[in-house]
């Protein structure tokens, strides 16, 4: 039996939409719902922050939370130094972005199954795309996939090129997979992809998975239908209640 931890990268600071984590959603900051949907799935969570305002916010509706750094880059260096922090004989730590208010349990569950395959060293999500014009978005990143689920590129671009076709036609010559950024990596693995350095496809198309892949680190890919409402902006906060209502 693994055990699984979660951990929830929260800052603050973030350039689109400052304090997001303690913006209130349905009468909840919005890290307390992440927290919550989380927790339904792990049995042990935690918000790794850089502020005192979100690690109070935590404390006081019963969540645990760690102190980190102001100064990483990504979520991932947030993750490791909070799993340090924390210690533990831990086999397996789920990332959920702290923008995710509705992820849901079985998410999590399709991601933790993924590790069920001894060859798993990391492990993400992948929904069908069912528009073109969705495919065509640089902000949806795409997946292609080898014959046993593992991830073979990420990229902003349409791929794979359907040659022959009218791009209308494409969806229905192939199943295009958008990539959900939700991630779990085995305990030993995390402490090494951190110290990784930037490679050419990383800074290519701003994806930090590709840093992994050039690496030779395998990316399961488990298989999503839900499409979760991340909140990014104002404007997300404002849909995100709209989506709250109809729950």
């Amino acid at each position: 039996m693994k055990n699984f931890i979660g951990i929830i990268p929260a800052r603050y600071a973030s350039t689109r939409f400052p304090g997001k984590p303690l913006a209130m959603l349905g009468g909840k900051p919005v890290i307390q719902r992440v927290y919550e949907q989380a927790s339904e799935t792990l049995s042990c969570v935690y918000v790794a922050t850089d502020d005192v305002r979100i690690y109070e916010t935590v404390s006081s509706f019963g969540g645990k939370a760690v102190m980190t750094r102001a100064d990483h880059k990504n979520g991932t260096d947030r993750v490791e130094e909070a799993m340090e922090k924390i210690g533990g004989d831990w086999d397996v730590v789920v990332n959920i972005q702290g923008d995710e208010p509705f992820i849901q349990p079985s998410q999590i569950q399709t991601l933790c199954r993924c590790f069920d395959d001894p060859d798993t060293e990391i492990a993400t999500l992948g929904k069908r795309f069912t528009s073109m014009e969705a495919v065509e978005n640089p902000n949806s990143p795409k997946i292609v996939l080898d014959h046993r689920g593992f991830a073979l590129y990420f990229s902003r671009s349409i791929i794979p090129f359907v040659r022959g076709e009218e791009k209308s036609e494409w969806l229905k010559d192939y199943p295009f997979l958008k990539h959900l950024g939700i991630y779990a990596y085995r305990r030993q693995v995390l402490k090494e992809i951190t110290r990784l350095s930037q490679g050419q496809l990383e800074k290519a198309e701003s994806l930090e998975q590709l840093r992994w892949l050039e690496n030779g680190y395998r990316i399961k890919v488990g298989f999503t239908d839900v499409e979760t409402v991340g909140i990014d902006t104002v404007e997300d906060l404002k849909r995100a209640e709209e989506f709250l209502k109809k729950l």
